[in-house]
């Protein structure tokens, strides 16, 4: 790791923050948010998949993310389910709470919101819907990141409408307090560029190229199916990291199947079956216009249990 990647980041009235780009490597899971019947909050079975989740060892728990329901969860929801993650994980993984919209306006105050929360990082969004040009992107990004607080930069376009170009990469990736990327393109192009040049933590947020990622110079990932077999998705990172790819292409390549599976709908829906069909939530209630998963689904997916 170069100095400039391991040097503290700048904050806030000239403050150092402790987080560097080094401790946003491993894996992360972007956590569902459990509902119950009427559609409200169930904060015990949040509780208890938080639980789960850090104690199968994972690095970093997001919250508000697109496996979260973020585009009908409400700004005060996010902030009391990131108190209850903060509050159970103690400094034993990073919380990671998503802050980006299609607003910068907004997205900058959700991140001075978020930082006062006392998050280590906020997961910020390529803007999406208003499909921005690629001056607007960068210019974006530099507002979110004048905050203080480690940025992770989400780049998914099939969700947004819009990629970032190599030149729009190469500013962002380098401003101040970006300390990582969640790469969701669903190639491994920007992850093999990167790798070449960028100090930052590279992130896969493709579930199905996890491994591959991790190949090509990736450093982790934030991964919607390692709600199930947590310590599987673990191991792989910690293999990688001993040097042992064989053993961690063997473990993903019978992962897999079952990555494939949890999202031949719409996620969240299978995952919070299978979670609800194990007992770790109440109910897989979601939001419309998320809907109920398929009966076929339900009966492949009964097997993974």
């Amino acid at each position: 790791m170069t100095p400039e990647a391991t040097r503290s980041i700048t904050v806030l009235a000239g403050l150092e923050h402790s987080m560097r780009p080094a401790d946003f490597f491993g894996v992360s899971v972007p956590l569902i948010t459990p509902f119950q019947p009427d559609g409200s909050l169930d904060l015990p079975s949040f509780r208890a998949l938080v639980r789960k989740m850090l104690a199968a060892g994972v690095h970093g728990l997001v919250v508000n993310a697109t496996t979260g329901e973020a585009p009908t969860l409400l700004w005060e929801e996010a902030e009391q389910l990131t108190a209850l993650a903060l509050e159970e994980a103690k400094g034993r993984a990073r919380v990671i709470l998503g802050t980006g919209s299609n607003d910068t306006a907004s997205t900058v105050e959700q991140t001075r919101r978020a930082m006062a929360l006392g998050v280590d990082a906020a997961m910020v969004v390529v803007p999406y819907y208003n499909r921005p040009s690629q001056a607007g992107i960068a210019a974006h990004f530099a507002q979110v990141t004048a905050v203080g607080l480690p940025i992770i930069v989400y780049n998914i376009p099939y969700r947004t409408g819009v990629a970032m170009e190599a030149a729009t990469f190469r500013k962002v990736m380098t401003l101040p307090n970006v300390v990582g990327l969640k790469e969701s393109t669903g190639g491994l192009g920007n992850t093999l560029e990167l790798a070449t040049w960028c100090d930052r933590a590279l992130l896969c947020g493709e579930d199905a190229l996890y491994f591959p990622s991790l190949a090509c110079g990736g450093h982790g990932g934030i991964l919607a199916a390692a709600h199930f077999h947590t310590t599987e998705y673990v191991r792989i990172y910690q293999e990688v990291q001993a040097g042992d790819f064989v053993a961690a292409r063997q473990r993903f390549l019978k992962l897999l199947p079952e990555i494939k599976l949890m999202f031949e709908e719409s996620n969240p829906g299978p995952l919070k079956w299978l979670l609800a069909r194990e007992g770790t939530i109440a109910h897989a209630t979601q939001r419309l216009p998320l809907a109920e998963i398929s009966d076929g689904l339900k009966e492949r997916l009964a097997k993974l249990i």
